[in-house]
């Protein structure tokens, strides 16, 4: 039995050759990732708005003459005081702190798009590590399946050496049969996944679909060692998706005070040079003021309008904190005790059923166990490896989200 045991031991230590490192995709995905690419421009589109509303509204230059006697240019000038051809030069200006405001509100608008930025990465940093670690499950449930299939060939020859001298019952044969082509099914179903997974990490990665992506054939769940408590203060302070419902809060408020200026008028300043030939010139200057005669219909409702948006931020970002607060708890659970159930069955679970399975490999063959026990254990075997890396890869999954929703590197 020697050779058994080391090729059972071989379900659990595969050898890694060729893989891909995950951080290098994740860089790669960063730097070519359409929708990353997107979220950045859009950034970058935004971070040009508060120096444009920050700025006065383009001046005014008026060029005429006024004519006497006939309607041609500048006609009875020298000799008729209506007469002159002159410039005039306008400057509408916002009533005083309504254009920091307007920048103000920009800005602010800029930094939740930089927020939504940084959100857009870590998701798809975080959907590209989930399905590179959903990539490596279908990939050792490949292997697995082989290897059980070429295990369940031996004990299906076992078996029918001893149906042959009338030692087993046919249906052992049958029942061994039977799971060799259940096998069938699921190493289909993993080679789909496999696919699947392949698919999408070539579409995050926006590489051409074809290519293969390599991962390693051993990746051991590494120790949870951030706690609960601190995630959650992380998330508060440095979740992008919280992070952009704080500035638009900010910017609703100032929106809201933006909307009570606006009861003062703004008002146009312009001057002009008016050259009366032989006369002397004529100079001029006025102020104009733009009334808010209808603040009971505009003004009044505009200051309502933004008050409610401002309330509406606020509860939006009372939702999303209670919302991440609750999903990093029970992500955070999820991680916590898919770990505790990796130890189980990789250090108590596996090793005690491999134990079994060898033992009842030469009880079988010596013709004192029945063939129903020997199954049971094999089939032992099986179910708790493929428990064992399911539960490996929702470990990995688990923080892949938990980084998605705070923010920190796990």
């Amino acid at each position: 039995m020697p050779q058994m045991k080391n090729y059972l031991y071989l379900f659990i230590f595969p050898i890694a050759m060729g893989a891909q490192p995950l951080p290098a995709l994740v860089d790669e995905a960063l730097l070519h990732n359409r929708e990353v690419l997107a979220a950045q421009k859009k950034y970058e589109a935004a971070r040009q708005k508060p120096s444009q509303e920050n700025s006065l509204p383009d001046p005014m230059v008026s060029l005429g003459y006024t004519a006497n006697g006939a309607p041609y240019p500048v006609a009875g000038i020298g000799r008729d005081v209506t007469s002159n051809a002159g410039i005039t030069i306008s400057q509408e200006l916002p009533f005083p702190g309504k254009r920091q405001l307007r920048g103000q509100i920009a800005s602010k608008e800029a930094s939740a798009e930089y927020e939504q930025y940084l959100a857009v990465r870590l998701s798809v940093t975080a959907r590209l590590k989930q399905a590179y670690h959903e990539l490596h499950h279908a990939n050792a449930g490949i292997t697995f399946v082989h290897r059980y299939q070429e295990l369940l060939q031996n004990i299906l020859r076992i078996s029918e050496v001893r149906y042959s001298v009338g030692r087993a019952a046919q249906q052992d044969v049958f029942k061994a049969q039977t799971q060799f082509a259940i096998f069938q099914t699921q190493l289909l179903r993993y080679q789909q996944e496999s696919e699947s997974k392949q698919i999408e990490i070539n579409a995050l990665l926006n590489r051409p679909q074809g290519g293969h992506i390599e991962v390693p054939d051993d990746m051991a769940p590494g120790e949870l060692t951030v706690t609960l408590d601190d995630m959650l203060a992380h998330a508060r302070t440095h979740a992008p998706m919280l992070a952009r419902e704080q500035k638009m809060v900010e910017r609703n408020d100032l929106a809201s005070a933006l909307a009570r200026r606006n009861l003062y008028p703004d008002y146009t300043v312009s001057g002009g040079y008016f050259n009366q030939g032989a006369m002397p010139p004529m100079w001029q200057f006025r102020v104009d003021f733009k009334l808010p005669a209808y603040f009971r219909t505009k003004q009044n409702a505009e200051i309502a309008e933004k008050a409610f948006s401002a309330t509406e931020a606020r509860h939006n970002y009372e939702a999303a904190e209670v919302g991440i607060q609750a999903q990093v708890r029970e992500t955070y659970t999820l991680a916590a005790t898919a770990r505790k159930l990796a130890d189980l069955y990789e250090k108590s679970v596996i090793p005690g059923a491999q134990l079994a399975l060898e033992s009842s490999m030469a009880s079988y063959q010596t013709g004192t166990l029945d063939f129903l026990s020997l199954f049971s254990n094999f089939m032992n075997v099986v179910e708790y490896e493929l428990m064992y890396h399911e539960e490996v890869m929702q470990f990995h999954v688990a923080l892949a989200r938990l980084e998605e929703m705070t923010g920190m590197p796990l």
